[in-house]
């Protein structure tokens, strides 16, 4: 397994495993809990192990910092919990987000230093960078762990999903940034490609003051 990854982490992006145990899975997260360029999907049995490249980096930074300011902007209360590993062996799934957050529940996850998703609540919200393929089916993991909406971001557009009677459904705004549509999330991460930083982040906050006026 540690020469596979290796040839992953040269040649490719991204490689799934089949038939892959959940011991070994386990394994994996514990060899690699230091590397912040490595991430590890499981869905019972199949593994996808994925190489993170600059593109997707920059991606996931910007839809970051677009979550924290316009929930600043829309004075919500929210703690980032990351690339976080939530799993649970009962269902013998687990992943890894390139971001995700909690609003309703932040005050109680502030609390915490580890999760148990067996008794703590998964992220309300989940940000997925998916730019490269083959790509393992994420939205059964998320939807099996409880995961109320995902933003996923395809390196061009981002599509916004909340899960309804078991499945994920596309929606034109956010739940848990209300008044946030989803248009304005494209807008804002087309135009952070174009503009200087800082006006970038001057013009996302002005962004969620016009929502919040409204």
């Amino acid at each position: 397994m540690t020469t596979l990854l290796e040839a992953t982490k040269q040649f490719e992006q991204k490689v799934i495993l089949h038939d892959v145990s959940w011991e070994t899975y386990e394994r994996l997260l514990i060899e690699h809990q230091e590397s912040n360029t490595t991430r590890f999907n499981y869905d019972r049995g199949m593994l996808e192990i994925m190489i993170l490249s600059l593109r997707h980096e920059m991606l996931k930074q910007t839809l970051t910092t677009l979550v924290e300011i316009l929930a600043e902007g829309l004075e919500l209360d929210n703690t980032g919990a990351g690339s976080t590993t939530f799993r649970r062996e009962d269902l013998a799934r687990g992943f890894e987000p390139d971001g995700c957050f909690y609003f309703a529940q932040a005050e109680l996850i502030r609390q915490k230093s580890k999760l148990d998703l067996t008794t703590d609540p998964p992220p309300e919200l989940v940000i997925e960078i998916d730019i490269t393929s083959p790509s393992l089916d994420k939205f059964p993991i998320f939807a099996a762990l409880g995961v109320a909406e995902v933003w996923r971001c395809d390196g061009a557009q981002v599509g916004l999903f909340r899960l309804a009677a078991g499945t994920y459904k596309a929606v034109s705004a956010s739940a848990v940034l209300p008044g946030i549509s989803a248009a304005l999330i494209n807008q804002l991460l087309a135009t952070s490609q174009t503009m200087k930083r800082n006006e970038w982040l001057r013009l996302v906050r002005e962004s969620a003051q016009q929502v919040k006026k409204q």
